[in-house]
């Protein structure tokens, strides 16, 4: 279930008013919203392929840092060289795409998951907000990425509580 409070809450994560927003998909340890579920089409009509969008600032700054480092190269060449690692990575993609269908069918966007799967790794954010809003063991790049980003929440929620605010 979506709060009104947690639509306030991933706004200010956001910086700006989320879009579409169709469930809280994961809660950080702190409590706030830290992926959200998105619907395929947004409200303007536009296809909307990442049904995970991962919202805390925090950790999606310390994912950016891991993008820079070259661990989305890294990652896409051990996909052409682990047959079970890119099995893996593709029953992920299948995965995504069921949850997704699971909401809504949007034609422009059929066999089309994120994050470059599944053949490559274009997007760092969209493979750890499905390890966290799927669980882990579902797509292990993801939950490499969650291994790399540590405990980010230890120094408390990425944005104050609304009602602090108030």
């Amino acid at each position: 279930m979506t709060t009104e409070r947690d639509i306030e809450v991933v706004g200010a994560q956001l910086g700006r008013p989320p879009r579409s927003i169709r469930a809280v998909a994961h809660r950080c340890p702190c409590g706030n919203p830290d992926v959200v579920a998105t619907e395929p089409r947004l409200d303007d009509g536009t296809p909307f392929p990442t049904t995970f969008y991962l919202t805390c600032p925090r950790a999606a700054s310390m994912i950016g840092t891991l993008e820079a480092s070259g661990l989305m190269r890294e990652m896409t060449e051990r996909l052409g060289e682990d047959v079970e690692l890119a099995a893996a990575y593709r029953s992920a993609h299948e995965a995504y795409l069921a949850a997704r269908a699971e909401i809504g069918e949007v034609p422009e966007i059929a066999g089309v998951s994120a994050g470059g799967m599944p053949d490559r790794v274009k997007c760092l954010h969209v493979l750890a907000g499905q390890a966290l809003a799927q669980g882990r063991g579902v797509n292990p790049l993801g939950d490499q990425v969650l291994d790399e980003l540590g405990e980010w929440w230890e120094s408390g929620p990425c944005v104050s509580s609304v009602e602090e605010n108030a």
